[in-house]
């Protein structure tokens, strides 16, 4: 295989989410790829644009959810990725709850969301980075194993490039698949 350097920027694979807070006592969801795992303990991060109309809820509520669309969502998620809060109300693109835990809607539509109260902001450049730590999850009871999200069931969305894609087979189980033997 030769590998070929190519340009400095991300690519992906990035599973796609939305982030959602209260703006002007609404529901509001942006798209992003920017999210993750922070440590074994129960963080999770998103970054977003300053300039995201999420961004100021987040920063106002201290709350922010992650949703995790299903595939089958493509169409809402790119919409709410492709306009601006600031000039169109997404409020009613999906119908939305909230726990008494925080001030951030979450999506019912979506197979899990999680509700994280900000612990930490790291400016980044023009985004801002929110660590948060969950108080609450919710998963669709149809897309749960052993009380414990499937991702063949949930069927999220993985944004690579200038493409969403979704998956399609299990190959293998987290840290489970080498057998312990080196490669």
């Amino acid at each position: 295989m030769i590998k070929k350097k190519i340009a400095n920027i991300p690519f992906g694979p990035y599973i796609t989410v939305l982030a959602g807070a209260t703006v002007n006592g609404k529901p509001n969801y942006a798209t992003i790829g920017a999210y993750g795992v922070v440590s074994q303990n129960p963080v999770l991060y998103i970054s977003l644009k300053n300039s995201h109309f999420t961004t100021s809820g987040v920063l106002e509520s201290g709350f922010f959810s992650i949703n995790v669309p299903s595939s089958q969502a493509i169409e809402k998620t790119d919409f709410c990725g492709s306009v601006s809060g600031n000039k169109t109300d997404k409020s009613n693109v999906f119908e939305s709850f909230y726990d008494d835990a925080g001030n951030a809607p979450m999506i019912k539509e979506c197979p899990i969301n999680y509700l994280c109260k900000v612990i930490q902001t790291i400016p980044i450049f023009d985004f801002t980075m929110f660590l948060g730590e969950i108080v609450a999850v919710y998963a669709n009871e149809d897309c749960l194993d052993n009380g414990r999200p499937n991702a063949l069931k949930v069927k999220p969305t993985v944004m690579m490039d200038s493409g969403y894609f979704d998956l399609n087979d299990k190959v293998g189980s987290v840290f489970k698949t080498c057998n312990r033997r080196p490669i």
